[in-house]
Protein backbone atom coordinates (compact mmCIF):
# COMPACT_ATOMS: atom_id res chain seq x y z
CA UNK A 1 0.00 0.00 0.00
CA UNK A 2 1.12 3.66 -1.29
CA UNK A 3 1.78 6.62 1.37
CA UNK A 4 -0.95 9.13 1.15
CA UNK A 5 2.30 11.55 1.08
CA UNK A 6 3.35 10.31 -2.31
CA UNK A 7 4.75 12.60 -5.04
CA UNK A 8 2.19 11.85 -8.10
CA UNK A 9 4.22 14.12 -10.27
CA UNK A 10 7.01 12.19 -12.26
CA UNK A 11 10.56 13.47 -11.59
CA UNK A 12 14.55 13.45 -12.81
CA UNK A 13 17.10 14.22 -10.13
CA UNK A 14 20.23 14.88 -11.28
CA UNK A 15 23.03 15.22 -9.00
CA UNK A 16 25.92 16.77 -9.71
CA UNK A 17 28.83 15.94 -7.54
CA UNK A 18 27.02 12.46 -7.62
CA UNK A 19 30.29 10.15 -5.92
CA UNK A 20 31.13 12.75 -3.79
CA UNK A 21 31.08 13.24 0.34
CA UNK A 22 27.38 14.44 0.26
CA UNK A 23 26.07 12.83 -2.19
CA UNK A 24 27.07 8.96 -0.50
CA UNK A 25 26.93 10.15 2.98
CA UNK A 26 23.36 12.28 2.79
CA UNK A 27 21.36 12.98 -0.67
CA UNK A 28 21.59 8.95 -2.00
CA UNK A 29 20.43 7.07 1.68
CA UNK A 30 17.82 9.92 1.81
CA UNK A 31 16.81 9.16 -1.52
CA UNK A 32 16.76 5.46 -0.38
CA UNK A 33 14.79 5.88 2.50
CA UNK A 34 11.98 8.18 0.79
CA UNK A 35 11.64 4.80 -1.60
CA UNK A 36 11.47 2.64 0.96
CA UNK A 37 8.45 4.20 2.58
CA UNK A 38 6.64 4.86 -0.67
CA UNK A 39 7.09 8.76 -0.73
CA UNK A 40 8.52 8.66 -4.51
CA UNK A 41 6.39 8.02 -7.76
CA UNK A 42 7.32 4.98 -9.86
CA UNK A 43 8.06 7.40 -12.33
CA UNK A 44 11.05 9.20 -10.72
CA UNK A 45 14.80 9.04 -12.09
CA UNK A 46 18.06 9.58 -10.23
CA UNK A 47 21.15 10.28 -12.28
CA UNK A 48 23.92 10.79 -10.73
CA UNK A 49 26.96 12.92 -12.66
CA UNK A 50 30.80 13.20 -12.25
CA UNK A 51 33.90 13.39 -14.08
CA UNK A 52 35.80 10.21 -14.41
CA UNK A 53 34.08 7.21 -16.05
CA UNK A 54 32.66 4.19 -13.39
CA UNK A 55 31.08 0.79 -14.57
CA UNK A 56 27.19 0.53 -13.34
CA UNK A 57 27.70 -2.00 -11.47
CA UNK A 58 30.41 -0.30 -9.41
CA UNK A 59 28.18 2.71 -9.07
CA UNK A 60 25.66 0.77 -7.90
CA UNK A 61 28.16 -1.41 -5.31
CA UNK A 62 29.46 1.63 -3.76
CA UNK A 63 25.94 3.28 -3.35
CA UNK A 64 24.88 -0.26 -1.80
CA UNK A 65 27.44 0.19 0.80
CA UNK A 66 27.36 3.84 1.61
CA UNK A 67 23.18 3.41 2.22
CA UNK A 68 23.81 0.34 4.55
CA UNK A 69 26.13 2.63 6.46
CA UNK A 70 24.07 5.61 6.81
CA UNK A 71 20.71 4.02 6.66
CA UNK A 72 20.83 3.33 10.34
CA UNK A 73 17.76 0.74 11.55
CA UNK A 74 14.87 1.30 14.07
CA UNK A 75 12.14 -0.31 15.51
CA UNK A 76 9.50 0.13 13.35
CA UNK A 77 11.62 -0.20 9.02
CA UNK A 78 14.48 -2.78 10.81
CA UNK A 79 17.40 -2.26 9.35
CA UNK A 80 18.54 -2.25 5.98
CA UNK A 81 16.35 -3.87 3.45
CA UNK A 82 18.00 -5.34 0.47
CA UNK A 83 14.66 -6.20 -1.34
CA UNK A 84 13.72 -1.97 -0.96
CA UNK A 85 17.19 -1.84 -2.28
CA UNK A 86 16.41 -3.57 -5.34
CA UNK A 87 13.21 -1.60 -5.87
CA UNK A 88 15.21 1.92 -5.48
CA UNK A 89 18.51 0.77 -7.72
CA UNK A 90 16.27 0.26 -10.39
CA UNK A 91 15.87 4.56 -10.02
CA UNK A 92 20.12 4.87 -10.05
CA UNK A 93 22.07 5.83 -13.58
CA UNK A 94 25.82 7.25 -13.27
CA UNK A 95 26.84 9.10 -16.28
CA UNK A 96 30.20 10.82 -16.97
CA UNK A 97 30.16 14.40 -17.06
CA UNK A 98 32.66 16.98 -16.69
CA UNK A 99 30.53 20.05 -15.69
CA UNK A 100 33.24 22.64 -17.05
CA UNK A 101 32.68 21.20 -20.91
CA UNK A 102 29.47 21.03 -22.32
CA UNK A 103 30.99 18.66 -25.43
CA UNK A 104 30.39 16.30 -21.94
CA UNK A 105 26.69 16.95 -21.28
CA UNK A 106 25.76 14.66 -24.42
CA UNK A 107 24.79 11.65 -22.40
CA UNK A 108 23.02 13.33 -19.86
CA UNK A 109 21.06 14.98 -22.48
CA UNK A 110 20.26 11.96 -24.47
CA UNK A 111 18.72 10.27 -20.99
CA UNK A 112 16.81 13.15 -20.58
CA UNK A 113 15.69 13.67 -23.78
CA UNK A 114 11.80 12.88 -24.22
CA UNK A 115 10.73 13.48 -20.72
CA UNK A 116 8.01 15.70 -21.14
CA UNK A 117 6.13 17.69 -17.97
CA UNK A 118 8.78 16.17 -15.56
CA UNK A 119 10.10 17.81 -12.54
CA UNK A 120 14.03 18.11 -13.52
CA UNK A 121 16.02 19.03 -10.17
CA UNK A 122 19.61 19.78 -10.80
CA UNK A 123 21.07 19.54 -7.46
CA UNK A 124 24.66 20.79 -7.29
CA UNK A 125 26.54 19.08 -4.62
CA UNK A 126 30.15 20.78 -6.19
CA UNK A 127 32.59 23.50 -5.54
CA UNK A 128 30.12 26.66 -5.70
CA UNK A 129 32.45 28.39 -8.23
CA UNK A 130 31.04 25.66 -10.58
CA UNK A 131 27.67 26.69 -10.12
CA UNK A 132 27.63 29.27 -12.81
CA UNK A 133 29.32 27.13 -15.33
CA UNK A 134 26.84 24.36 -15.19
CA UNK A 135 24.11 26.69 -14.54
CA UNK A 136 25.61 28.09 -18.48
CA UNK A 137 25.70 24.78 -20.07
CA UNK A 138 22.27 23.06 -18.97
CA UNK A 139 20.93 26.65 -20.24
CA UNK A 140 23.39 26.47 -23.53
CA UNK A 141 22.09 22.72 -24.26
CA UNK A 142 18.63 23.24 -23.22
CA UNK A 143 18.43 21.37 -20.75
CA UNK A 144 16.50 24.20 -18.36
CA UNK A 145 12.55 23.79 -18.33
CA UNK A 146 10.16 25.50 -17.30
CA UNK A 147 9.60 22.76 -14.63
CA UNK A 148 13.29 22.97 -13.74
CA UNK A 149 14.74 23.47 -10.18
CA UNK A 150 18.27 24.32 -9.08
CA UNK A 151 19.43 23.33 -5.91
CA UNK A 152 22.80 25.02 -4.33
CA UNK A 153 24.96 23.83 -1.51
CA UNK A 154 26.76 26.15 0.58
CA UNK A 155 29.21 27.84 0.64
CA UNK A 156 27.26 30.03 -1.74
CA UNK A 157 30.46 32.67 -1.59
CA UNK A 158 32.77 34.04 0.81
CA UNK A 159 31.37 37.21 1.12
CA UNK A 160 28.35 39.25 -0.22
CA UNK A 161 30.22 40.20 -3.12
CA UNK A 162 31.31 37.15 -4.33
CA UNK A 163 27.86 35.25 -3.44
CA UNK A 164 26.77 38.52 -5.51
CA UNK A 165 28.61 37.02 -8.58
CA UNK A 166 27.61 33.51 -7.88
CA UNK A 167 24.35 33.77 -8.26
CA UNK A 168 24.22 36.85 -10.67
CA UNK A 169 25.77 33.77 -12.94
CA UNK A 170 23.14 31.11 -11.54
CA UNK A 171 20.31 33.46 -12.48
CA UNK A 172 21.25 33.72 -16.12
CA UNK A 173 19.90 30.41 -16.57
CA UNK A 174 17.56 29.91 -13.47
CA UNK A 175 15.03 32.28 -12.42
CA UNK A 176 15.11 32.98 -8.62
CA UNK A 177 11.65 30.80 -7.98
CA UNK A 178 13.49 27.98 -9.62
CA UNK A 179 16.50 28.47 -7.04
CA UNK A 180 16.22 26.84 -4.10
CA UNK A 181 19.74 27.33 -1.49
CA UNK A 182 19.89 24.66 0.96
CA UNK A 183 20.21 24.98 4.69
CA UNK A 184 19.79 21.46 6.02
CA UNK A 185 19.14 22.94 9.21
CA UNK A 186 15.73 24.08 8.48
CA UNK A 187 14.79 20.73 7.29
CA UNK A 188 15.36 19.84 11.17
CA UNK A 189 12.45 18.00 12.81
CA UNK A 190 12.57 20.43 16.25
CA UNK A 191 13.04 23.28 13.57
CA UNK A 192 10.15 22.52 11.89
CA UNK A 193 8.01 21.94 15.37
CA UNK A 194 9.86 25.47 16.33
CA UNK A 195 7.00 27.23 14.14
CA UNK A 196 4.36 25.21 15.67
CA UNK A 197 5.46 25.35 19.11
CA UNK A 198 4.84 29.48 19.21
CA UNK A 199 2.00 30.07 16.21
CA UNK A 200 -0.25 27.30 17.04
CA UNK A 201 -0.22 27.52 20.97
CA UNK A 202 -1.47 30.69 22.86
CA UNK A 203 0.61 28.80 25.66
CA UNK A 204 4.06 30.63 24.04
CA UNK A 205 3.25 33.14 21.83
CA UNK A 206 2.14 36.44 24.05
CA UNK A 207 4.95 35.37 25.98
CA UNK A 208 7.12 35.76 23.32
CA UNK A 209 8.54 39.24 23.54
CA UNK A 210 10.85 41.64 25.61
CA UNK A 211 8.66 41.79 28.47
CA UNK A 212 8.86 37.91 29.54
CA UNK A 213 12.26 36.82 28.10
CA UNK A 214 15.54 37.65 29.28
CA UNK A 215 17.19 35.70 26.61
CA UNK A 216 17.57 33.51 24.19
CA UNK A 217 20.81 30.99 23.43
CA UNK A 218 21.88 29.35 20.31
CA UNK A 219 24.30 26.57 20.44
CA UNK A 220 25.90 24.14 17.67
CA UNK A 221 28.31 22.06 19.18
CA UNK A 222 30.80 19.69 17.54
CA UNK A 223 33.28 16.81 18.66
CA UNK A 224 34.87 16.23 15.44
CA UNK A 225 37.70 17.93 13.74
CA UNK A 226 37.98 19.59 10.56
CA UNK A 227 39.14 16.19 9.78
CA UNK A 228 40.59 16.02 6.04
CA UNK A 229 38.54 18.87 5.18
CA UNK A 230 41.68 21.28 6.76
CA UNK A 231 42.05 23.00 2.96
CA UNK A 232 38.42 23.78 2.76
CA UNK A 233 37.47 24.87 5.91
CA UNK A 234 40.54 27.15 6.51
CA UNK A 235 39.47 29.35 3.66
CA UNK A 236 35.73 29.57 5.85
CA UNK A 237 35.92 29.20 9.43
CA UNK A 238 33.68 28.83 12.17
CA UNK A 239 31.64 33.03 11.52
CA UNK A 240 31.48 31.42 7.50
CA UNK A 241 30.77 27.93 7.75
CA UNK A 242 27.96 28.00 10.57
CA UNK A 243 26.97 31.28 12.10
CA UNK A 244 26.52 32.98 8.07
CA UNK A 245 23.52 29.93 7.26
CA UNK A 246 22.37 27.83 10.09
CA UNK A 247 23.04 29.75 13.64
CA UNK A 248 20.96 33.10 11.17
CA UNK A 249 18.75 31.17 10.20
CA UNK A 250 18.12 29.88 13.89
CA UNK A 251 18.16 33.17 15.36
CA UNK A 252 15.07 34.07 12.63
CA UNK A 253 13.09 31.30 13.16
CA UNK A 254 13.16 32.05 16.79
CA UNK A 255 12.99 35.85 16.77
CA UNK A 256 10.98 36.20 13.51
CA UNK A 257 6.94 37.77 13.35
CA UNK A 258 3.83 35.55 13.06
CA UNK A 259 3.52 35.32 8.94
CA UNK A 260 0.22 36.11 7.95
CA UNK A 261 0.28 32.16 6.30
CA UNK A 262 2.44 29.34 5.70
CA UNK A 263 3.10 31.22 1.88
CA UNK A 264 7.17 30.39 1.06
CA UNK A 265 7.54 34.25 0.66
CA UNK A 266 5.17 35.39 3.78
CA UNK A 267 7.80 33.39 5.96
CA UNK A 268 10.95 34.37 4.06
CA UNK A 269 9.10 37.82 4.66
CA UNK A 270 9.32 38.00 8.10
CA UNK A 271 13.04 35.90 8.52
CA UNK A 272 14.78 38.57 6.18
CA UNK A 273 13.44 41.73 8.66
CA UNK A 274 15.09 39.83 11.38
CA UNK A 275 18.00 39.67 9.33
CA UNK A 276 17.59 43.49 8.66
CA UNK A 277 17.33 44.82 12.37
CA UNK A 278 20.60 42.35 13.41
CA UNK A 279 22.37 44.77 15.12
CA UNK A 280 25.55 45.48 13.24
CA UNK A 281 29.21 44.41 14.59
CA UNK A 282 32.31 46.60 13.58
CA UNK A 283 35.77 47.23 15.01
CA UNK A 284 34.04 49.59 18.13
CA UNK A 285 32.24 46.50 19.13
CA UNK A 286 33.26 43.36 18.03
CA UNK A 287 35.63 42.76 21.01
CA UNK A 288 32.78 42.74 23.36
CA UNK A 289 30.36 41.48 21.00
CA UNK A 290 32.35 38.75 19.74
CA UNK A 291 35.04 35.92 20.19
CA UNK A 292 36.79 33.73 18.52
CA UNK A 293 39.06 30.64 18.95
CA UNK A 294 41.21 27.89 17.32
CA UNK A 295 41.30 24.51 18.86
CA UNK A 296 44.54 23.05 20.37
CA UNK A 297 45.50 19.60 21.23
CA UNK A 298 43.33 17.79 23.89
CA UNK A 299 41.19 14.99 24.57
CA UNK A 300 37.73 14.46 23.40
CA UNK A 301 35.75 11.45 24.45
CA UNK A 302 38.86 10.32 26.33
CA UNK A 303 40.96 10.00 22.87
CA UNK A 304 43.84 12.14 22.37
CA UNK A 305 43.06 14.52 19.37
CA UNK A 306 45.74 17.16 17.71
CA UNK A 307 45.18 20.75 17.84
CA UNK A 308 43.89 22.23 14.25
CA UNK A 309 47.54 23.43 13.02
CA UNK A 310 48.18 19.81 13.45
CA UNK A 311 46.06 17.98 11.56
CA UNK A 312 46.72 16.81 8.01
CA UNK A 313 47.16 19.16 5.27
CA UNK A 314 47.74 22.54 7.58
CA UNK A 315 49.95 24.86 7.17
CA UNK A 316 51.56 26.86 10.07
CA UNK A 317 49.99 30.42 11.31
CA UNK A 318 46.37 30.30 10.50
CA UNK A 319 44.36 32.66 12.40
CA UNK A 320 41.28 30.79 11.19
CA UNK A 321 38.66 30.28 13.88
CA UNK A 322 37.42 26.71 14.32
CA UNK A 323 34.83 28.49 17.24
CA UNK A 324 32.74 31.93 17.44
CA UNK A 325 30.80 32.81 20.19
CA UNK A 326 28.78 36.13 19.33
CA UNK A 327 26.41 38.59 21.37
CA UNK A 328 23.37 39.76 18.80
CA UNK A 329 21.03 42.43 19.40
CA UNK A 330 17.84 42.53 17.21
CA UNK A 331 16.74 46.11 16.88
CA UNK A 332 12.89 45.92 16.76
CA UNK A 333 9.93 46.49 18.82
CA UNK A 334 9.69 42.62 20.32
CA UNK A 335 13.25 42.00 21.01
CA UNK A 336 14.68 45.23 22.03
CA UNK A 337 17.02 44.80 24.83
CA UNK A 338 16.93 41.30 24.77
CA UNK A 339 20.22 39.77 23.82
CA UNK A 340 20.65 36.46 21.75
CA UNK A 341 24.01 34.43 22.34
CA UNK A 342 25.06 32.32 19.44
CA UNK A 343 28.31 29.54 20.09
CA UNK A 344 29.58 26.95 17.89
CA UNK A 345 32.62 25.10 17.44
CA UNK A 346 34.57 22.16 16.81
CA UNK A 347 36.47 19.45 19.46
CA UNK A 348 34.01 20.74 21.91
CA UNK A 349 32.87 17.90 24.63
CA UNK A 350 29.98 16.86 23.22
CA UNK A 351 27.91 17.01 19.76
CA UNK A 352 24.87 18.51 20.40
CA UNK A 353 22.39 21.78 19.12
CA UNK A 354 20.20 23.43 21.18
CA UNK A 355 17.77 26.32 21.34
CA UNK A 356 17.52 27.95 24.57
CA UNK A 357 14.68 30.50 25.92
CA UNK A 358 15.78 31.71 29.29
CA UNK A 359 12.69 33.79 31.01
CA UNK A 360 12.65 36.71 33.36
CA UNK A 361 12.42 35.34 36.82
CA UNK A 362 9.20 36.58 39.24
CA UNK A 363 9.81 40.09 40.16
CA UNK A 364 9.51 39.16 43.71
CA UNK A 365 9.39 36.07 45.95
CA UNK A 366 7.10 35.61 48.90
CA UNK A 367 9.56 32.47 49.97
CA UNK A 368 11.90 32.27 52.37
CA UNK A 369 15.17 32.11 52.00
CA UNK A 370 15.42 28.57 53.46
CA UNK A 371 12.80 27.20 50.16
CA UNK A 372 16.12 27.93 47.81
CA UNK A 373 16.58 30.13 44.65
CA UNK A 374 13.59 31.05 42.14
CA UNK A 375 15.14 30.15 39.21
CA UNK A 376 14.31 30.93 35.63
CA UNK A 377 12.08 29.51 33.06
CA UNK A 378 13.78 27.94 30.44
CA UNK A 379 12.30 26.47 27.17
CA UNK A 380 15.47 24.53 25.58
CA UNK A 381 14.45 22.69 22.15
CA UNK A 382 16.80 20.17 21.44
CA UNK A 383 17.80 19.77 17.33
CA UNK A 384 20.35 16.84 18.07
CA UNK A 385 21.41 14.12 19.02
CA UNK A 386 17.99 13.13 20.62
CA UNK A 387 15.52 16.02 19.02
CA UNK A 388 12.58 17.15 21.55
CA UNK A 389 11.34 19.57 24.04
CA UNK A 390 12.00 20.65 27.71
CA UNK A 391 10.12 22.96 29.35
CA UNK A 392 12.55 23.69 33.17
CA UNK A 393 10.58 24.87 35.74
CA UNK A 394 10.15 25.15 39.72
CA UNK A 395 8.00 22.90 41.79
CA UNK A 396 7.54 22.12 45.67
CA UNK A 397 9.84 19.04 46.59
CA UNK A 398 8.00 16.39 47.50
CA UNK A 399 7.22 15.70 51.36
CA UNK A 400 5.34 17.37 54.24
CA UNK A 401 8.46 18.51 55.60
CA UNK A 402 10.13 22.40 54.94
CA UNK A 403 9.07 23.65 52.04
CA UNK A 404 12.05 23.60 49.41
CA UNK A 405 11.86 24.68 45.63
CA UNK A 406 12.97 21.80 42.76
CA UNK A 407 13.37 22.69 39.40
CA UNK A 408 11.84 19.75 37.45
CA UNK A 409 11.30 19.67 33.25
CA UNK A 410 8.49 18.56 31.32
CA UNK A 411 10.12 16.70 28.95
CA UNK A 412 8.82 16.05 25.46
CA UNK A 413 11.13 13.35 22.99
CA UNK A 414 10.33 12.61 19.51
CA UNK A 415 11.32 9.33 19.56
CA UNK A 416 9.39 8.37 22.81
CA UNK A 417 6.43 10.39 21.73
CA UNK A 418 6.07 9.57 17.98
CA UNK A 419 8.11 6.29 17.66
CA UNK A 420 9.55 5.08 14.74
CA UNK A 421 12.85 6.85 12.60
CA UNK A 422 13.21 9.96 12.95
CA UNK A 423 13.69 11.22 9.18
CA UNK A 424 17.14 12.96 8.77
CA UNK A 425 16.38 16.59 7.18
CA UNK A 426 17.51 15.74 3.80
CA UNK A 427 14.64 13.92 2.90
CA UNK A 428 12.06 16.61 3.71
CA UNK A 429 13.96 18.66 1.55
CA UNK A 430 14.62 16.91 -0.87
CA UNK A 431 10.85 15.92 -1.19
CA UNK A 432 10.51 19.84 -1.04
CA UNK A 433 12.12 20.71 -3.76
CA UNK A 434 10.31 17.67 -6.05
CA UNK A 435 7.30 19.36 -5.22
CA UNK A 436 7.85 22.85 -5.49
CA UNK A 437 7.92 23.67 -1.74
CA UNK A 438 10.45 26.38 -1.46
CA UNK A 439 9.55 27.89 2.14
CA UNK A 440 12.95 25.89 3.89
CA UNK A 441 15.32 27.80 1.26
CA UNK A 442 16.96 30.95 1.53
CA UNK A 443 15.78 33.15 -0.88
CA UNK A 444 18.41 35.47 -2.47
CA UNK A 445 17.80 38.94 -0.32
CA UNK A 446 18.15 36.87 2.48
CA UNK A 447 21.42 35.59 1.86
CA UNK A 448 22.49 38.71 1.11
CA UNK A 449 21.67 40.44 3.93
CA UNK A 450 23.11 37.65 6.19
CA UNK A 451 26.47 38.10 4.07
CA UNK A 452 26.42 41.91 4.88
CA UNK A 453 25.84 41.37 8.70
CA UNK A 454 28.71 38.91 8.78
CA UNK A 455 30.93 40.73 6.64
CA UNK A 456 30.97 43.74 9.19
CA UNK A 457 32.34 41.50 11.76
CA UNK A 458 34.85 39.98 9.54
CA UNK A 459 35.95 43.33 8.64
CA UNK A 460 35.85 44.77 12.53
CA UNK A 461 38.16 41.58 13.00
CA UNK A 462 40.71 42.54 10.76
CA UNK A 463 40.57 46.22 11.85
CA UNK A 464 40.48 45.47 15.36
CA UNK A 465 43.28 42.80 14.96
CA UNK A 466 41.81 40.11 16.34
CA UNK A 467 42.92 37.00 16.20
CA UNK A 468 41.60 33.52 17.54
CA UNK A 469 42.25 32.32 21.03
CA UNK A 470 43.70 29.33 21.79
CA UNK A 471 41.50 26.58 23.60
CA UNK A 472 42.28 23.12 24.51
CA UNK A 473 40.01 20.38 22.46
CA UNK A 474 37.20 18.53 24.78
CA UNK A 475 36.69 22.28 26.23
CA UNK A 476 33.75 24.77 26.03
CA UNK A 477 36.42 27.12 23.85
CA UNK A 478 37.78 29.87 25.12
CA UNK A 479 37.42 31.07 28.38
CA UNK A 480 36.43 34.48 26.74
CA UNK A 481 33.60 32.96 25.70
CA UNK A 482 32.14 32.34 29.16
CA UNK A 483 33.45 35.99 29.84
CA UNK A 484 30.70 37.54 27.08
CA UNK A 485 28.07 35.93 28.74
CA UNK A 486 29.05 36.04 32.53
CA UNK A 487 29.63 40.01 32.38
CA UNK A 488 25.83 40.29 31.97
CA UNK A 489 24.93 38.32 34.71
CA UNK A 490 24.19 35.20 32.89
CA UNK A 491 25.58 31.76 32.17
CA UNK A 492 25.89 29.18 29.28
CA UNK A 493 23.11 26.71 29.25
CA UNK A 494 25.51 23.12 29.54
CA UNK A 495 23.77 20.48 31.33
CA UNK A 496 21.91 19.63 28.92
CA UNK A 497 24.99 18.70 26.63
Amino acid sequence: MQNKTLISQPFDMIVFGGRGDLARRKLIPALYHLDRERRLPDDGRIIAVSRGTMAPEEFLQLMHDECVIHSPGDSVHGPFDEESWHRFAARLTYLSVDATDPASYGALAAALKGRKNVVRAYYLATAPDLFGPIAANLTALNLVTPESRLVLEKPLGKDLPSARTINAAVAEAFAEPQTYRIDHYLGKETVQNLMVLRFANALFEPLWNRTYIDHVQISVAETVGVGGRWRYYNESGALRDMVQNHLLQLVCLTAMEPPATLDADMIRDEKLKVLRALHPIGPDDVAQCTVRGQYRAGSVDGAVVPGYLEEADSAPGSDTETFVAIKIGVDNWRWAGVPFYVRTGKRLPARSSEIVVQFKTPPHSPYPASAGTIHPNKLVMRLQPDEGIRLIMLNKGRGPGELRLRQTALDLSFNETFGGRSPDAYERLLLDVIRGRPALFMRLDELEAAWQWIDGIRDGWHEAGLSPKPYTAGSWGPNAAIALIERDGRTWHEDEF
